[in-house]
């Protein structure tokens, strides 16, 4: 298959999972209209990223002095703030009425508690929303982050998450072929226990990475059809959602994961999670399309991984979910109530362009949206997962953005409960199903 035909066959199945948001996504309230700053009139547009490491803050102060060239008397302030502490801190400035013009936005049901709250402007008429980005960025991108007709978020990018992993570790444990069922799994860890390898890097400590196999062995767990109604009615009675439980409480009977896991976080240094598997102490971890950047920004010489693969998470025998769907975080930035409409449009217009988006590609080595800047694809595992896009029956989002922060929250934390044995999967489902009952 061309590259063309895989962006082709790529917009197809984007459009599955702009579909599943926007059926999900109903019910929002009505968009506030925001300010205007008169032509010459002085402004500082404040923006919240979660771009903590270098290239990733280069890349945007790139982007912020273009658009200061472009517009006397405005400046942009930016706060970049770790990944793991954005969405209480921007919740809380949201709730407060402190919330900074520009910010980070997740979408899902994250999304639709802003929207119903009045916290979100309607970017539809603006520049981002232009007939030619739309065509460029994908109308199902636009659709997956708009609710009742209202864009309420520019798409950025998405992220399908899969297991990374150590070629080199992987060698040496004499595996020769990746992972296509559990069973693959397990026999990989076998392996690496084996010749002394820690198998499997975990960031317990930040919740939300101990989740992914959660959200994962679901995704293969569940039909399409179930994970999609669950999404709307927030009702896990379903068996399925208990056999992913299930699922996780095996993987940890294996000890597949790193000493101490429950205190090591996703991203902070070389003894994170993803620390561990940039310096050859583990050969996989569960993760987005981000991989690559972060794990760049902690091995010895600050560059790329050389080793570094990936493969989709492998299918569970007795799951009703196709083998072929997936999941990954599809976002981009949303304009807070009181932010000067014109000037979001216009500055998410600029960092969505074809010369942005190829220099976010280099900057994080996520795969660009923007239909101009995929041939700055380069990687052997970009394309790969350009082909499982392209082939996907169905692409979810992560399941704590499709529940809300609220139910997204206990999920995660029901997970960590699964792994240190505080409760079981029974007990996990019912965890969470009150965490629903009460939001």
């Amino acid at each position: 298959m061309t590259r063309r035909n895989h962006r082709r066959a790529y917009a197809g199945a984007a459009g599955v999972l702009a579909g599943a948001l926007a059926l999900s996504a109903c019910s929002g309230g009505t968009s506030p209209e925001g300010t205007t700053v008169e032509e010459g009139e002085p402004y500082t547009l404040t923006v919240w990223t979660n771009y903590t490491t270098g290239p990733g803050q280069n890349w945007f102060e790139e982007v912020a002095a273009q658009f200061e060239a472009e517009h006397e008397n405005i400046t942009v302030e930016a706060q970049h703030v770790q990944n793991e502490e954005l969405d209480g801190k921007l919740q809380t400035a949201l709730n407060s009425g402190d919330a900074p013009d520009v910010f980070l936005q997740r979408g899902g049901g994250k999304m639709k508690d802003m929207a119903a709250a009045g916290q979100l402007l309607d970017l539809t008429d603006t520049a981002v929303a232009t007939p030619e980005m739309r065509e460029k960025l994908g109308e199902a991108s636009y659709e997956a982050l708009s609710i009742d007709g209202q864009l309420l978020a520019a798409p950025q990018l998405i992220q399908p998450g899969g297991i990374w992993y150590s070629k080199d570790l992987f060698a040496e444990a004499g595996i020769t072929e990746l992972p296509e069922t559990v069973e693959d799994l397990e026999d990989a860890i076998a392996k690496l226990q084996g010749a002394g390898i820690t198998p499997i890097a975990l960031g317990g400590k930040d919740a939300w990475p101990a989740a992914h196999w959660y959200y994962f062995f679901a995704l293969r767990e569940c039909s399409a059809e179930t994970l999609e109604a669950t999404n709307e009615s927030l009702d896990f009675s379903d068996e399925c959602y208990e056999r992913a439980a299930q699922d996780v409480t095996d993987l940890a009977a294996l000890e597949p994961f790193n000493e101490g896991f429950l205190t090591t976080s996703a991203q902070q240094g070389a003894s994170s999670s993803a620390g561990l598997l940039a310096n050859h102490k583990a050969a996989m971890e569960l993760m987005g399309a981000w991989q690559p950047g972060v794990v760049m920004n902690l091995t010895p010489d600050q560059e790329p991984l050389d080793d570094l693969g990936w493969f989709p998470f492998p299918q569970v025998s007795s799951g009703e979910g196709d083998a072929a769907a997936i999941m990954g975080g599809q976002g981009g930035f949303s304009c807070s109530a009181a932010a000067p409409k014109e000037l979001c449009g216009e500055f998410l217009a600029l960092m969505n362009s074809e010369e942005h988006q190829e220099g976010f590609y280099e900057a994080f080595g996520t795969i660009p949206l923007h239909d101009d800047a995929k041939d700055v694809v380069t990687n052997e595992y970009d394309e790969q997962m350009l082909d499982a896009l392209a082939e996907a029956s169905y692409v979810s989002d992560f399941l704590d953005t499709n529940y809300g922060q609220q139910v997204g929250t206990a999920l995660n934390q029901a997970v960590v409960e699964l792994l240190t044995g505080g409760t079981d999967p029974a007990g996990f489902v019912s965890a969470v199903s009150d965490a629903a009952a009460r939001s």
